[in-house]
């Protein structure tokens, strides 16, 4: 008789394989994050920025509603006694970091787009340092000034002339304001205590972005018109609710729980390379060479920005 099989006999291949998918995902969760940026630029003749992004969340929250079912529900004392919380964060994390990168899609690219918002992780470090006192090692402080150097030069398109004549597109600015607010987001985030999990929490901040965009949702369709109701407009924010909002986040949370937050981070670092390469193929957007020098800047001040210092 064969003697019986230890438990422990299973672990490595399953280890294995739950690696292999992490690293799978790798692949694939940057497209899903960069999908936001391209549905900004290929929905710009048909769909309000304010607009767009409260129906992404509406549909996200959906979404949410299916999966939470009654936790959500019973959940609401909780959420009541945080809402001035829950408002202000779903304010800056839907309606600031979600309709301002719609707004900037009007007269930006989806590269550039891409490039700027992947400055957001080392405004986080900055603001951690300024609101919190957060540490930050002269490493770090080498990383922010190059990320936002790289951000400056995408910005004036690689002439300094342009700071100089304060010309600027307009849309990049709405970036950096949306990128600005995903900082203060994810610090405020961070600092702010709660009695709520993590998806409950998510939950319920997007029930405060709803409320708070609801205004400015009813005053673009006074002023601008609705979206109307076809099957390309609900395409579209299907593919902004399943896509860039649950299964980026949902990939994301998944790769740094089995691989660790170091190695989930290079996500965030290929994110504008991913955008670029897909709005070159779908848009068809040209890289230009502050793009390139811009890349160059950014990318390797996030990962100097974003490192844990010796020890911690």
């Amino acid at each position: 008789m064969a003697a019986p099989s230890d438990p422990r006999d299973d672990a490595p291949p399953r280890r294995a394989s739950g690696e292999r998918l992490a690293y799978a995902l790798m692949l694939i969760s940057p497209a899903m994050f960069a999908t936001n940026m391209l549905v900004a630029r290929a929905t710009v003749e048909i769909f309000p920025p304010v607009a767009l992004s409260f129906w992404r969340w509406t549909a996200t929250l959906a979404l949410m509603a299916l999966v939470l079912r009654r936790s959500l529900w019973t959940s609401r004392t909780v959420a009541r006694a945080e809402w001035r919380q829950l408002l202000v964060l779903g304010a800056i994390g839907m309606g600031i970091c979600g309709a301002f990168v719609y707004i900037g899609a009007q007269t930006t690219t989806a590269t550039n787009l891409g490039l700027i918002y992947a400055a957001a992780p080392v405004l986080i470090i900055l603001l951690g340092r300024i609101l919190f006192g957060e540490r930050l090692t002269i490493v770090q402080g080498i990383g922010v000034a190059m990320s936002l150097a790289g951000v400056l030069v995408v910005i004036l398109k690689g002439s300094p002339a342009a700071l100089l004549g304060l010309r600027f597109t307009v849309g990049d600015l709405w970036t950096v304001a949306a990128a600005t607010g995903w900082g203060f987001y994810t610090v405020l985030l961070k600092h702010w205590p709660t009695q709520l999990g993590f998806n409950l929490r998510f939950a319920w901040i997007i029930v405060g972005g709803l409320a708070a965009m609801l205004p400015f949702t009813i005053a673009e369709g006074i002023l601008v018109g609705t979206p109307a109701l076809t099957p390309a407009t609900l395409a579209w924010i299907a593919i902004l609710a399943t896509v860039a909002s649950t299964g980026a986040f949902q990939t994301y949370g998944l790769v740094q729980r089995i691989l660790g937050p170091a190695r989930a981070g290079l996500i965030l670092y290929v994110i504008p390379l991913y955008t670029a390469a897909l709005a070159y193929a779908f848009l068809g957007e040209r890289l230009a060479l502050h793009h390139v020098l811009g890349a160059a800047l950014v990318l390797p001040g996030i990962f100097l920005a974003t490192r844990r210092p010796a020890g911690a």
